[in-house]
């Protein structure tokens, strides 16, 4: 005789279990489960009878479970209460109790939490339903910034934090957009496709049967597919400049432009024009700090951060 626990999740559609988990519902004596579990339909659909209780009792499942084979079907949140109960019970007096998983999640699952917290913010949170993607804006850019100095400062791990706030703001701006009735509208699922099809698109070396030698021609290949990209959306008014984000700081701006036009070998003194202006010598700077392999934003940061770190410095040993 035994005791069986069915364990699911609420992430995948009720309904899809392992083969096992049907064959236990089939071979048990007797199955059970609270009266909303979301799994009863499809056990009916399938001639499987399911005892409905308003709330288990589990002295009462361990008793029946020495005399006859009982299943009890979690609740999808996993019913850790009920498991504790039930192993405080069979301690002293052991019986044959398995957790048998029907259905389980799959890589990835724990977004559908996240879309349906957010649909649920958007409704019933008053700040988060006066939100656009206007207001927003702010928010994104500093997450992004959050991100990239927590990177800097080697703090691994509060990098998966960070980077749940910047999905977050992935996730809030996709239910806005989905409330729109025009052709702008889109949902999470539009953004997660359309960035599929885009990493699909452009490494054919790895969905298709386009062969490189190594990162170089990856990435050769990488700025061709994203050039020809441009052409198809723009026509004749295509330019190496288009969808070079304006709004940028300011040195890895110039050095994104200088990036770009660089592909197009252009005459040496459209790139390097003289000047005594601080913009001119910057740019020529930031042109020096690529020439050398090096990222100028980085490297201004890299500066930064030392200044900081030595007026910190002075400043304890004038308090101390």
């Amino acid at each position: 005789m035994s005791l069986t626990l069915l364990a699911t999740t609420h992430r995948v559609a009720p309904g899809l279990l392992s083969f096992p988990a049907w064959q236990a519902l089939r071979a048990a004596a007797r199955v059970s489960a609270r009266g909303d579990h979301p799994l009863l339909p499809y056990l009916a659909d399938a001639g499987v009878h399911a005892e409905q209780v308003a709330e288990p009792d589990p002295r009462a499942l361990v008793a029946e479970a020495r005399e006859r084979d009982v299943l009890w079907i979690a609740d999808p949140d996993g019913d850790e209460d009920l498991m504790r109960a039930i192993g405080r019970l069979v301690v002293d007096d052991p019986l044959d109790v398995e957790v048998l998983h029907g259905s389980w999640d799959l890589p990835g699952a724990r977004l559908l939490d996240l879309v349906s917290v957010m649909d649920t913010l958007r409704r019933e949170c008053p700040w988060d339903a006066k939100q656009t993607h206007e207001s927003l804006v702010k928010y994104l850019l500093e997450e992004a910034y959050e991100v990239s100095d927590t990177i800097e400062q080697g703090d691994l791990g509060a990098l998966r934090e960070e980077l749940g706030d910047v999905l977050m703001q992935v996730a809030f701006h996709s239910v806005v957009a989905s409330e729109r009735d025009d052709d702008t509208a889109f949902t999470i699922d539009d953004v997660a496709a359309g960035i599929v099809d885009k990493l699909v698109r452009r490494h054919p070396h790895v969905f298709a049967d386009v062969t490189v030698s190594g990162a170089d021609e990856v990435n050769a290949n990488w700025e061709q597919i994203k050039a020809a990209e441009r052409e198809a959306r723009s026509g004749e008014d295509a330019s190496v400049f288009d969808g070079v984000p304006m709004g940028q700081p300011a040195l890895s701006l110039a050095a994104q432009l200088q990036r770009r036009a660089d592909r197009l070998d252009p005459p040496a003194d459209l790139l390097d024009r003289p000047g005594d202006d601080v913009g001119s010598r910057l740019f020529a700077l930031v042109r020096e700090a690529q020439a050398a392999g090096l990222d100028p934003e980085a490297e201004l940061r890299r500066v930064a951060r030392g200044f900081r770190d030595r007026v910190r410095d002075w400043e304890r040993e004038r308090t101390a």
